[in-house]
């Protein structure tokens, strides 16, 4: 169903659903504050960031639009929340229509999630909650859906969730063909996710022409939906880093996000290009 992928790409653009687990007995690895450039996690946590994305499927048909917010949390020092929301378009929204959102808390150094909270209503009359609560420094994970009995997970280590680990991949200081580490809690288990910078490039982008990263997380399990290929985005190469595109091969066809707004004060140099 067309929806369905409208939710996998915001799976994919929000983070690494994806599996590349070391061996038991192998160190964990955890993402270091060395590996992350602070300059530009400042930029990113400086206020508030408003993203939207117009989601396309195979052959350039619109399907949805994701609307993504980061801005400081008022109750809590040092913590910012992460929300997005997810609207199918046209036909779709009189068929099935979709209103999803998902917030994450985040806080400290390093921005680890610490609360997780999904409310999905699909179709006519369905309706889902989640809520995942992360005790990173007792390394549990507790995790409950609708009124079910919650569930709890002991982790090795620190983990991001799909929301923390897009925002932390921006601000990775990677070195050409390096790659990353940035541990996921996914499918109820911790995941060490490999992310590449593969090259720089220019790409025509909301902003107009624009030097970027072409970054790729090595993804090898389908997560919430069935997908077929690799995900590769690009990032502006600036202090920034925006991401304004996404590309994912799925089953049936692909699947491509591209930034069409854009709002950050500590970004005024980034503003749209109007077409002729």
């Amino acid at each position: 169903m067309p929806v369905q992928l409208v939710c996998f790409l915001l799976c994919l653009l929000l983070g690494w659903n994806c599996q590349v687990a070391a061996a038991a007995d192998a160190e964990i690895v955890e993402t270091r504050p060395s590996q992350v450039d602070p300059a530009v996690l400042g930029v990113i946590f400086s206020g508030t960031e408003t993203l939207h994305y117009a989601v396309s499927w195979s052959g350039g048909v619109k399907i949805g639009d994701i609307y993504l917010k980061i801005q400081k949390e008022k109750t809590k020092d040092d913590a910012f929340s992460i929300s997005a929301k997810v609207k199918d378009y046209g036909p779709l929204e009189l068929l099935y229509p979709v209103d999803d959102s998902f917030t994450c808390w985040v806080s400290g150094p390093m921005k680890l999630p610490y609360r997780y909270e999904v409310h999905q209503k699909e179709g006519f009359g369905r309706e889902i909650t989640r809520l995942t609560r992360y005790d990173q420094e007792n390394r549990v994970v507790r995790y409950q859906k609708n009124k079910e009995v919650e569930e709890q997970f002991e982790i090795a280590g620190t983990v991001y969730n799909e929301f923390a680990s897009f925002i932390i991949t921006r601000a990775l200081a990677w070195q050409e063909g390096e790659a990353v580490v940035v541990p996921t809690f996914a499918d109820k288990k911790r995941h060490e996710v490999k992310v590449t910078l593969v090259r720089r490039e220019q790409r025509h982008t909301v902003f107009g022409d624009k030097a970027t990263l072409m970054v790729q997380p090595k993804m090898q399990f389908k997560g919430l939906y069935e997908k077929s290929g690799d995900t590769v985005l690009w990032l502006t190469d600036d202090r920034c880093r925006v991401p304004v595109e996404i590309h994912s091969k799925i089953v049936i066809g692909s699947l491509v996000a591209e930034l069409v707004e854009y709002a950050n004060s500590a970004c005024p140099e980034l503003l749209k290009v109007k077409e002729h």
